[in-house]
């Protein structure tokens, strides 16, 4: 009589012990939620905190170009390209340089950061490609301060200027160019 008495008092604490299906079943469908809900705003944040580093290289690189070409006649930037912005990104911890040279940017899926000559060589043109809203205006206020024109294109639509010579840098105007996801093209002109 003893074991049966033990045997019943162990089924009971064993029902208390544990959860039951529909209990577990509410629990995951409450963790999977939060998770979808919470993930993309992560996301976001994580990619919004990359804007200022990343900003802060490309002034750096700007910069390093414009005191190396010094006064070399009317078209200092004649030669470059990509490749000088994947020499000195080579060793960098936020821009990160494929095989094939390309320099990633992290603002956007596969997003791309291209250099070429412009104004026969007298300027040049920093390009970021794949940009994602979420990064709009941040990136354009850090680089707004070493660039001489700024356009956005939204998802392969009409470049719309944010800063030139005669509109000043408003950076309402460069979040409203912006379209959401990973679709903007921010062109930097920098003379």
């Amino acid at each position: 009589m003893h074991t049966l008495a033990h045997g019943r008092a162990a089924r009971r604490r064993g029902e208390q012990a544990g959860f039951s299906l529909v209990e577990v079943s509410i629990v995951t469908a409450i963790v999977l939620l939060i998770a979808v809900i919470g993930i993309p705003a992560i996301g976001g944040y994580v990619m919004e905190n990359k804007v200022p580093k990343v900003g802060q290289e490309l002034a750096r690189f700007i910069m390093h170009v414009r005191v190396n070409a010094g006064t070399s006649g009317d078209a200092p930037y004649e030669d470059i390209g990509t490749a000088n912005l994947a020499a000195m990104a080579a060793d960098s911890s936020v821009l990160t340089v494929a095989s094939d040279g390309t320099v990633l940017h992290g603002l956007g899926g596969g997003g791309a950061v291209e250099i070429e000559s412009a104004d026969a060589g007298a300027a040049f043109l920093l390009r970021l490609k794949q940009v994602n809203h979420v990064a709009c205006p941040s990136i354009a206020s850090v680089l707004q301060r070493v660039a001489d024109r700024i356009t956005v294109e939204a998802g392969g639509g009409t470049a719309r200027t944010v800063k030139d010579e005669t509109t000043a840098y408003n950076a309402l105007t460069a979040e409203s160019a912006c379209a959401k996801g990973d679709v903007n093209q921010f062109v930097f002109h920098v003379s």
